[in-house]
């Protein structure tokens, strides 16, 4: 069984985001003091007196706005009121029960879903302040505070009597894959392609995906996470806070994550921004694949995969181990290869090789090109053993760390490339003398 999915809803700037917050335990989602923030959806694993579920935090509902980006958000909650076991249907005490709320409780009693109703902002509790509230005909209104944390427990008591089951998965199970570039370069666009729906807000307007949002899905019997993050831009460019944390998330996301996609904007080219992003992703071991983007806007010939693959080489010399995938996005051209190489790097960056080839291997590799000398010391390499993945991570015992030149050590990385496919993923190796743990 997955675990349950609870989605929050109801008007812009109730306390839907304050509330997610609170009960995942992290700021995981965007809180600010002005309506139309949380953007598309957000999900995070919680749990509740033993029962673990999935919380979904959705852009405040305008049912009756014309505006493009509140029908977008319209969309998106619709998506999560359809996939959701519970909803909890967010009203502020403040400013009381209106038309809007109305509208929302009408649209949320057709799904046939059973809807708690909180009613949030009660930082002294009153329960005359909950009367009106019954008009809903939701049932009970939960007063609660989600800033303040009161009235929580009582609100998510009620949820898990809901609940069928407390759901199994646990998070480390799924392949996690982040889905990062620069904005407008077509993340969303091969999110919706991967996981066959709209899950997130498409749209021109670059900077539209601020949140970074993750949807468990499977493929080929295995089971993925997808990340999609906002798009990552200059310094220079990120003019409001909003837009700084959400930079801020789409790193973090870069951080958890087991496969980093770097969407590249072909017909842009690969520019400074993109290899600023690829040198993070390297710099965190993740291992990654380049997707170069709206192929089908190229113009080719015979040459043109190797030319660009070239001017990738030529941008990413400090990560020369990367996978290129040329995908369209919008017309789906070659999008099922991105996940067949995303689980190739992904088991590279996991390889383990024994202790014994790995001496055979380095043996033969130190007979071929002696170690470098200084000052008439020569580097002698006792033995070298794996000590980690993810990134596969090496140890060489010398008689002296001062004599491995880094020359000498790109080399010997090159060597274990050549004989074990590492491709996608970063390696590491570190030197210590033989008799000296530092």
């Amino acid at each position: 069984m997955a675990k349950p999915l609870v989605a929050v809803v109801g008007r812009p700037n109730v306390g839907k985001s304050t509330f997610f917050n609170k009960v995942v335990g992290k700021k995981i989602s965007i809180v600010e003091n002005f309506p139309g923030v949380t953007r598309d959806r957000l999900y995070a694993d919680a749990e509740w007196c033993g029962h673990y579920f999935t919380l979904v935090d959705t852009g405040g509902l305008e049912l009756k706005s014309t505006d493009e980006m509140w029908m977008h958000i319209q969309k998106q909650a619709e998506i999560a009121i359809e996939t959701a076991d519970v909803i909890i249907l967010f009203t502020d005490v403040k400013t009381g029960l209106n038309s809007g709320d109305e509208d929302v409780a009408m649209k949320l009693r057709k799904s046939g879903k059973p809807i708690v109703l909180a009613v949030n902002k009660l930082d002294n509790y009153d329960p005359e302040k909950l009367y009106d509230f019954y008009n809903l005909g939701l049932g009970e209104p939960f007063g609660i505070s989600a800033e303040h944390g009161t009235g929580i427990g009582d609100l998510l008591d009620e949820v898990v009597s809901h609940f069928n089951d407390t759901g199994e998965k646990n998070d480390d199970e799924y392949i996690k894959l982040a889905v990062v570039g620069k904005p407008n370069a077509g993340k969303s666009s091969l999110c919706n392609k991967l996981l066959g729906f709209d899950r997130t807000i498409v749209s021109d307007i670059a900077g539209t995906t601020r949140d970074a949002i993750d949807t468990p899905f499977k493929y080929k019997d295995k089971d993925y996470m997808l990340i999609d993050t906002a798009g990552i831009r200059k310094k220079k460019s990120v003019e409001e806070d909003l837009e700084y944390y959400s930079v801020l998330r789409a790193l973090g996301a870069i951080r958890r994550a087991d496969v980093c996609l770097i969407v590249i904007d072909a017909e842009q080219g690969i520019t400074e921004q993109d290899v600023k992003i690829c040198g993070y992703v390297h710099e965190q071991g993740k291992p990654s694949v380049i997707v170069m983007n709206k192929w089908d806007l190229i113009e080719k010939d015979t040459n043109t995969v190797n030319k660009f693959n070239a001017d990738l080489s030529e941008a990413l010399k400090f990560m020369d181990y990367f996978k290129s995938v040329y995908i369209s996005a919008k017309t789906g051209q070659r999008t099922d290869k991105v996940l067949d190489i995303a689980e190739t790097v992904f088991n590279n960056s996991r390889r383990r090789v024994s202790t014994g080839q790995l001496n055979d291997l380095i043996l033969d590799c130190v007979r071929i090109s002696e170690p470098p000398s200084y000052n008439g010391r020569r580097l002698k390499i006792m033995y070298v053993t794996e000590n980690d993945v993810n990134p596969p991570s090496f140890i060489f015992f010398v008689n002296d760390t001062g004599l491995m030149h880094f020359s000498y050590r790109r080399y010997l990385e090159n060597c274990l490339r050549r004989a074990y496919d590492f491709s996608g993923t970063p390696i590491k190796l570190s030197v210590r003398a033989n008799d000296s743990d530092e």
